[in-house]
């Protein structure tokens, strides 16, 4: 049994990792410390927290550490094991996307222009990022229409030229038709190009135009007028630069009563090549630094290419710290600065204003969602709170509901929840979805502070008719009780393809809806169903892997997998000695008696 004030007592003072880990084994906050004995225990004194934290550590059934050698180690293996673990008491980055940008092989004799996501250590120029995919496409069409360079992937000499020299959008480097220096001429100039330096390629061009005509040349110098008027029109609006100059990052921040917004500003040479954003819920009681230094270490450390300089409003936590990290990972110095004064202010404050104009938006766009949804419904006020439900099982096997909220148009997954069906017995989804109903409401009814809240504005069935009938009997039933319900009852219908095609009232008729409803409808039904087919999965696994194991205190699931991964059956873990049993991963000298003492009775 973990004992938590001895365990805190064995703390080191040394640098390290803590995570902390639910009853269920479930890994719920990461975070590092200088000193591991003094960090962890913080948690556990009656000092301020905030409610973030003091609903964590309410759920803290063990913890366990990593001691490292010094803190830079720290942050790295926290940084790693938030991305890997994404726990749900820390702040959470949700960027699964890479950017594209502009690479070029300027080691190959014939290189080609191309867009990549991944970032190598390879000797190639890289342009970026472009927050747009669609913008480094339209630079790449342009280059190859107007530079007649190679577009085929790989370089090989061939017997006769493709299609692209035929209708004049290559030089054909593969028949020997351009020399290496005259392609390498091509090359320098769209580097040139891509670095913002036209000038130069421009007075050259000019040259050779007017030497073209001399020499009565005239398909060349029209060539060259037009390539000219191209690269004059793409350098006014030209918004990418070589990223390993002058690049700044600008971050802003914005926050109302529900959500955080954090805005980036890649800058490249003066011009702002282009934005992102980022929300965050349940943030309301922490500081704008703390949430800032948690973003800068979850979005930076670890790319391979960096800015220069990141600009922000206020100096953040580990500061320094992450400054020298984030050197070390580029090999040049990469700085965080909080301007007080001029233009890059004006620029951390550009990025502020728009933070908080993207917030504004979307607090309009949900409005616009949620208003439709109550003239579509014929209610008479916004539905706030809207609850669906989905019930799940095989052949009337492992039966299970699952139940998702949206409030105030957002989707919380921490309020869903999961019913295994207790009544019924075989496959009857209405009678299923009658016992979940009323579960769930008698839930509100008793006590409306509870863990479900309060009673739901609108209630969504995954289904038809039958779902919509077998829910309005509840309803009924507790009416007659003198409990007077007034919550509307509607069912989300799927096509033959298994895709959302409409709402459905209690008289069978399909509600009209826009495209931008019918996709969020989407996405709250694809949500509740994954919640109850994720539940029905966990209980026929669980069925599957039942064994001695369970009834030992102490051996979770991770530890019994582990168990029975290494040792193959529940038969061999009893032929196995202390020694053995003390090589997996969380199990001590004390356990492993457990073990054997259980198992061999």
């Amino acid at each position: 049994m973990f004992n938590i004030e001895e365990e805190l007592k064995k703390l080191p003072d040394k640098p390290g990792v803590y995570i902390m880990h639910d009853k269920n084994d479930v890994i719920i906050y990461v975070g590092k410390a200088i000193s591991l004995k003094n960090r962890v225990r913080q948690y556990f004194r009656k000092t301020n927290k905030t409610k973030r934290i003091e609903n964590m550590v309410s759920l803290i059934d063990h913890f366990e550490y990593i001691v490292v050698d010094n803190e830079a180690e720290a942050l790295i293996l926290e940084c790693n094991l938030i991305k890997k673990n994404r726990p749900k008491f820390n702040v959470l980055l949700k960027d699964d996307k890479t950017y594209p940008y502009i690479k070029i092989n300027i080691k190959d004799d014939f290189p080609n222009v191309y867009i990549t996501r991944k970032i190598l250590n390879d000797g190639a120029k890289y342009f970026g990022p472009y927050a747009n995919a669609g913008a480094a496409k339209e630079m790449i069409d342009f280059i190859k229409e107007k530079f007649k360079i190679r577009a085929c992937k790989s370089f090989k000499y061939k017997d006769r030229a493709c299609l692209n020299y035929h209708i004049k959008k290559c030089f054909a480097p593969c028949m020997g038709y351009i020399s290496k220096e005259e392609y390498r001429k091509q090359i320098d100039e769209i580097v040139s190009l891509l670095d913002g330096k036209t000038d130069k390629i421009l007075k050259q061009i000019d040259i050779e135009m007017k030497e073209a005509a001399k020499n009565l040349q005239f398909e060349k110098a029209a060539y060259l007028r037009d390539k000219k008027i191209a690269i004059q029109r793409i350098s006014e609006k030209q918004k990418v630069s070589n990223i390993t100059e002058n690049d700044i990052d600008v971050i802003g921040i914005a926050r109302n009563e529900i959500e955080v917004c954090i805005e980036i500003f890649f800058v490249r040479k003066t011009k702002m090549v282009g934005r992102e954003h980022f929300f965050f819920n349940n943030l309301n009681d922490e500081e704008d630094s703390q949430i800032l230094s948690e973003f800068v270490k979850q979005y930076y450390i670890g790319r391979a290419i960096l800015p220069n300089k990141i600009m922000i409003r206020e100096n953040i936590e580990e500061q320094s710290l992450i400054e020298l990290e984030l050197t070390k990972q580029v090999g040049r110095k990469v700085e965080i600065k909080t301007p007080q004064k001029g233009e890059k202010l004006r620029l951390v404050e550009m990025a502020e204003n728009n933070a908080k104009i993207t917030l504004d938006n979307k607090e309009q766009d949900k409005y616009q969602v949620l208003n439709e949804l109550k003239e579509v419904l014929k209610l008479e006020k916004i539905p706030r709170k809207i609850e669906c439900y989905d019930i799940s099982n095989i052949s009337g096997s492992y039966t299970v509901a699952g139940m998702c909220v949206m409030q105030d148009g957002i989707i919380k997954k921490n309020m869903s929840r999961r019913f295994k069906i207790k009544t019924i017995i075989g496959q009857d989804d209405p009678a299923c979805m009658k016992e979940v109903i009323t579960r769930r409401l008698k839930h509100s009814i008793e006590n409306p502070n509870g863990s479900f809240g309060v009673l739901p504005d609108v209630i969504f069935v995954d289904g038809g008719i039958t779902q919509i009938k077998a829910t309005l009997e509840v309803i009924e039933q507790y009416r007659k009780e003198g409990i007077n319900l007034q919550i509307p009852i509607f069912g989300m219908v799927k096509n033959d393809k298994h895709q959302t095609r409409a709402l459905m009232n209690e008289k069978r008729e399909e509600l009209k809806i826009s495209d931008k409803l019918l996709n969020l409808i989407t996405l709250f039904q694809d949500t509740v169903h994954d919640t109850a087919i994720g539940y029905h999965k966990k209980l026929r696994d669980n069925e599957i892997t039942k064994s001695e194991l369970d009834e030992i205190d102490g051996i979770g699931e991770v530890k019994k997998r582990l168990l029975l991964k290494n040792f193959g059956s529940v038969e061999k873990i009893k032929l196995a000695d202390i020694e053995e049993l003390i090589k997996i991963k969380g199990i001590n000298r004390q356990l492993a008696g457990k073990i054997k003492s259980q198992l061999d009775k």
